[in-house]
């Protein structure tokens, strides 16, 4: 299966229509977003904005319904009321709403969740730590994947605050393990990049979130993922 990777958005509901096009004219089935659908740079009280992209991400899942979504740490920071960098308490409200809006045009409740699994691919905002499943999920699951994921999509929002947590981790960075790399491809976000890039079985997708120096330019790169072979393509915004 090919899948459409939507990377980290940060207020650029262009992102949904780019993603769109792409879906459409290459006739891919399935999307998976990594959200962080809130914040950027200096827009702590464009409000508007806010409810633009979340309307954007709406009627995205509206029109593709099968879209897989995986938590972000500024959704979740929302949801627990952390004052994390970027958050916005002008939008705090608008942000609780729109996340209840957009889980309700949702026709199953679990497409929205920390960890995704589509054939040879995990899905994740920050990336699948193995420290994590250890902690978190008993060692006779340890190599069903799909118990594993669902035992995490279980866990509180609190569980998350932890460096390798599936929002927050950034494996990039350090020699922590991905969970069963023999066996899958990690796509994830979070942790900002150039350009989409693939290191080993990691492929880190997050190349839209914005600098202070670039400014407001919607500019960037889709991967498509082959959730067969874990290949993946590029389309270039």
């Amino acid at each position: 299966m090919q899948v459409l990777v939507i990377p980290d958005v940060h207020l650029k509901p262009a992102m949904f229509t780019y993603a769109a096009r792409i879906m459409r004219q290459h006739q891919i089935s399935q999307a998976v977003c990594l959200m962080d659908l809130p914040d950027d740079w200096d827009q702590k009280y464009n409000v508007p904005l806010y409810e633009e992209t979340f309307d954007a991400a709406i009627d995205f899942a509206r029109a593709f319904p099968d879209t897989l979504w995986c938590w972000g740490n500024h959704e979740l920071s929302y949801l627990l009321h952390h004052t994390e960098a970027g958050i916005s308490t002008a939008a705090d409200y608008t942000v609780l709403r729109k996340i209840k809006d957009l889980q309700g045009v949702l026709p199953d409740r679990h497409q929205i969740g920390y960890v995704h699994r589509i054939g040879c691919v995990l899905f994740s905002h920050a990336g699948l730590a193995d420290s994590f499943v250890r902690r978190h999920v008993r060692a006779l699951l340890y190599h069903n994947a799909d118990a594993v994921i669902s035992r995490i999509n279980r866990l509180r929002p609190e569980k998350m605050w932890t460096d390798d947590s599936p929002v927050l981790f950034r494996p990039q960075y350090t020699a922590q393990p991905l969970y069963r790399p023999d066996q899958f491809l990690h796509a994830v976000g979070h942790t900002t990049a150039d350009k989409v890039m693939k290191k080993g079985n990691l492929l880190s997708c997050d190349n839209f979130s914005t600098f202070p120096a670039r400014g407001d330019a919607v500019h960037g790169e889709f991967p498509v993922v082959n959730t067969e072979t874990g290949d993946h393509m590029v389309f270039p915004v």
